[in-house]
């Protein structure tokens, strides 16, 4: 697609005038009368040209030198162009991130990156922002062998992540290996270590050999000369985790294993963004619906920053794709907050509990209460709970 306004620096030789762009190429397109081309020369001027209109202007040198690319910019452009690699990562990666995942373009080009550097990466967030999906969502971009472990369910670290021995009376004591095990010699393999955060600490000393940049092997067993399992090339680790007060099942994970991974931070989405999201997902509703349930996420997200919070948590993009998918099979919004809202929020204290807040909250969108009311008045609500 042609610009609308070039800049055009003007040289003269052999008594005629030549005409380059911030790029360096000779525009033999562009025409522009020689008088103006001189008085460029003689004033240290280049030109701008409306390529719609075709008409020219003459403008101080310095605003073509600021747009003009430098040496080491011009270098790294045609890197970027002659390997495949950061070919893939800065001009098709974008293209592949499918229109659910709501991330920006600058994060999932760190995140593809990253993959294809096999770093070790770790996914945060809010609950129910999408930090699982990414990750998947990056696997089916990259087509890659892939495995996943949730770290948070297990009770058995050692099990999971190495694996068992038993004892058969006709064979006797055997060894069976984990299917991680398996998964670390798999080459170029994406590897999900879900919910790292709340996972048992003997996981956590496990994986510090497996992750560390300089190490990069499994130990079965913690004798001195027991077998060594070494990560394939190319192996990337993708964890997931929810850093925060809020997250009571969670554990402070050590600084060293934290250390371990690059950090890709996944934002909560803006109202205006979680509506198209609800809408792309469950298409059956309509726009008044996917913006009435993000703007009653959008409002217990603010509530629980604010000076004096009347809420302890708040609605994730998780329970709001929910609630959206109950109202596309015929349920009304009262309906889906009575079982996707309500059991998430405290009923102690009665008329001026969380719960009670929610429901009134609820209620102006379900066409119960007066249009004027604002039910984000702290005081309003109190008088009403009084009367």
């Amino acid at each position: 697609m042609q610009e609308k306004i070039v800049y055009l620096r003007v040289e003269k030789k052999n008594g005629k005038f030549n005409l380059y762009d911030v790029q360096g190429i000779k525009r033999t397109d562009i025409y522009v009368r020689d008088i103006m081309c001189q008085h460029c020369v003689d004033n240290n001027q280049c030109i701008e040209y409306d390529t719609e209109t075709g008409r020219s202007r003459r403008k101080d040198i310095s605003i073509f030198n600021d747009m003009t690319p430098s040496e080491k910019q011009m270098e790294s452009s045609n890197k970027i162009e002659s390997d495949p690699i950061l070919n893939f990562i800065h001009n098709e990666a974008v293209g592949l991130r499918p229109d659910t995942l709501v991330m920006p373009d600058l994060k999932w080009k760190y995140l593809v990156r990253s993959a294809m550097r096999s770093k070790n990466i770790m996914m945060t967030g809010a609950a129910g922002c999408g930090k699982t999906m990414a990750a998947k969502k990056l696997v089916e971009a990259l087509d890659r062998p892939n495995f996943y472990f949730n770290l948070g369910a297990t009770q058995d670290p050692r099990g999971t992540l190495i694996g068992n021995t038993h004892f058969k009376k006709d064979e006797g004591t055997t060894f069976c290996e984990s299917l991680f095990v398996k998964a670390i010699q798999t080459k170029d393999a994406i590897i999900l270590l879900d919910e790292i955060s709340r996972a048992h600490p003997e996981a956590w000393n496990i994986l510090m050999t497996v992750l560390d940049a300089g190490q990069r092997y499994l130990r079965l067993d913690e004798h001195e000369n027991a077998p060594t399992i070494n990560v394939a090339e190319g192996v990337t680790f993708i964890a997931t985790a929810n850093i925060g007060t809020e997250y009571t099942a969670t554990r402070a994970m050590d600084r060293a294993l934290v250390d371990r991974f690059i950090i890709v931070e996944m934002d909560t989405l803006s109202q205006e963004q979680e509506t198209g999201l609800l809408m792309k997902l469950h298409p059956m509703v309509t726009k008044q619906q996917a913006s009435n349930i993000a703007e009653i996420a959008s409002m217990t997200r603010k509530e629980i920053k604010s000076d004096a919070p009347r809420l302890t948590n708040a609605i994730s993009t998780r329970l709001s794709v929910e609630m959206t998918g109950l109202l596309e099979d015929g349920f009304t919004l009262a309906e889906a907050a009575e079982v996707c809202i309500y059991p998430f929020f405290d009923e102690d204290g009665g008329v001026d509990s969380e719960r009670t807040f929610m429901k009134q909250v609820v209620q102006k969108y379900c066409g119960e209460t007066e249009e004027s009311e604002d039910l984000f008045n702290a005081e309003e609500i109190e008088e009403e709970s009084q009367a």
